[in-house]
């Protein structure tokens, strides 16, 4: 009996350059929804075990993200996500009430009724992540995606990469202030304002968006700032 060797002309090459930036995204990704906290070092070899890569792609994935502020390399080394101070959060804030506002006012006239459906899974599968208490890691991903579908909605791919950059920023830090304590406040204002930005895209509404918006980034500044003990 003749085994036919099977067909693999589907298969693609992966070559460094690709397995590069999978590490990369797979890395931002991870520091945007706050996977390790201000200050905290890491070193390549953790990260190299962690991902089950070799060292190189690691290397320049790191080199890349400290190249866009999200990672500093330690003389010794080591790599750390920098340290936020209450200047930055205040500073980060404004410069994302302008552009991710400016987002939210263009997908409210683009959004597509299956993306508007897709919010609201979003933001149900938030409330339970919020009530479950378990994994905070997976509240802040829910998070992340329910308010990058209408940044995506906005269809500006030059905004998003800049928004992405802010996230970036401002993860980390985010995730560390509103642990339990945080999420116990959150819980108050957080569903409401996405059930309003929800409300504002079924209504083509861009201005009442935008209002959501700022009431939700607005809060979570807050309790950065009362709950972070940031230096000035």
């Amino acid at each position: 009996m003749t085994v036919e060797t099977p067909t693999l002309s589907r298969l693609h090459a992966v070559d460094v350059g690709t397995l590069g930036q999978r590490v990369y995204a797979e890395l931002r990704d991870f520091l945007m929804v706050g996977g390790v906290q201000p200050g905290e070092k890491i070193t390549l070899r953790q990260l190299t075990g962690a991902v089950g890569t070799s060292l190189m792609p690691v290397r320049e994935a790191v080199q890349r993200l400290a190249a866009e502020g999200a990672l500093e390399v330690l003389p010794n080394r080591a790599i750390r996500v920098p340290v936020m101070t209450r200047a930055r959060v205040q500073e980060i804030l404004k410069v994302r009430l302008m552009l991710e506002g400016h987002a939210v006012e263009e997908a409210a006239q683009r959004i597509q009724p299956a993306e508007i459906e897709q919010l609201e899974e979003l933001n149900a599968a938030f409330v339970r992540e919020m009530r479950r208490r378990e994994d905070s890691a997976q509240v802040f991903r829910v998070n992340k995606e329910f308010h990058f579908t209408m940044y995506r909605a906005a269809d500006m791919p030059v905004l998003l990469d800049i928004i992405e950059n802010l996230w970036l920023r401002i993860g980390p830090f985010l995730h560390f202030s509103l642990g339990v304590r945080g999420r116990e406040a959150a819980r108050k204002y957080a569903p409401e304002s996405h059930n309003e930005m929800i409300r504002a895209m079924r209504q083509r509404d861009g201005a009442l968006a935008r209002r959501a918006l700022e009431s939700d980034l607005g809060g979570a500044a807050e309790l950065m700032l009362k709950l972070g003990n940031l230096p000035d």
